[in-house]
């Protein structure tokens, strides 16, 4: 009798291991199915390579639109530049000393009109300033030449004596001299008005980056500021919520 007692309780302690069992082999099995479905789902959620190629090139293409809308702002304003450009090409075609005076008259009429125009436009303050400077370094170009033409002058004065003198050779060798601080000095001129079409360009540029950096810190401060504004809103709401969960019941009863 007690041998039939004992065979059934290992009887049914062998049944509960297998149920046990089997159901530790499914819960496994489930925890497995659930954290295969949890990976695919975050694969599925994270860009493939393509998209992210897709991004960056829509990113760079929405920059590069933004750059050239600011650049055609920059430049359909008033070309402060140009007048830098025009007082060397007038410094270039002069061949006297009136001619020279010319264009130096006009370089100090710019800067006049230029200072005015740098206290009525602050925006653009930097890129007058930088103008006026190249306009105060064509006044002092101006003063070299003169005195370069009038050295000219009396150089060619000499010239003509000495072929008067029947003095060939040296009279060769001045007029090649002559010649050779011509051509030295045009190639300089060329340089100086390749000059302010680089600064104009520069200026242009340093405007336009100017106005990005001023849109997105105007667009960080409103984004600044709406989170803020939600923060606020958030911590009101959770604080009210908070206020009416921990208020007290009061009791009718007496």
């Amino acid at each position: 009798m007690s041998g039939m007692n004992i065979s059934g309780v290992n009887s049914g302690a062998y049944y509960q291991n297998q149920t046990m069992a089997g159901q530790t082999a499914c819960s496994a099995q489930e925890e497995r199915k659930t954290l295969a479905e949890d990976l695919q789902k975050e694969q599925e959620e994270q860009p493939t390579l393509v998209d992210m190629m897709r991004e960056a090139r829509e990113k760079a293409e929405a920059a590069t639109k933004k750059r050239d809308e600011l650049l055609k702002r920059t430049k359909s304003s008033r070309r402060y530049g140009d007048a830098a450009i025009v007082a060397y090409s007038k410094l270039a075609r002069a061949k006297s000393t009136g001619e020279v005076d010319s264009a130096s008259g006009y370089a100090r009429r710019q800067i006049a009109q230029l200072r005015a125009a740098k206290r009525g436009d602050s925006e653009n303050a930097d890129r007058i300033q930088a103008v006026i400077n190249q306009l105060q370094k064509a006044v002092n170009r101006a003063g070299r030449k003169k005195r370069e033409i009038s050295q000219e002058k009396l150089t060619a004065k000499r010239q003509a004596r000495l072929e008067k003198e029947k003095r060939g050779r040296e009279a060769k060798r001045l007029r090649q001299q002559l010649k050779s601080r011509q051509t030295m000095r045009a190639y300089r001129e060329a340089g100086y008005i390749h000059e302010a079409h680089t600064d104009n360009r520069l200026q242009d540029q340093l405007h336009a980056s100017k106005l990005e950096l001023r849109e997105q810190m105007r667009e960080l401060s409103a984004s600044t500021q709406t989170s803020l504004e939600t923060a606020v809103q958030q911590y009101t709401a959770a604080a009210i919520s908070e206020t009416e969960t921990a208020a007290p019941e009061i009791s009718v009863q007496a």
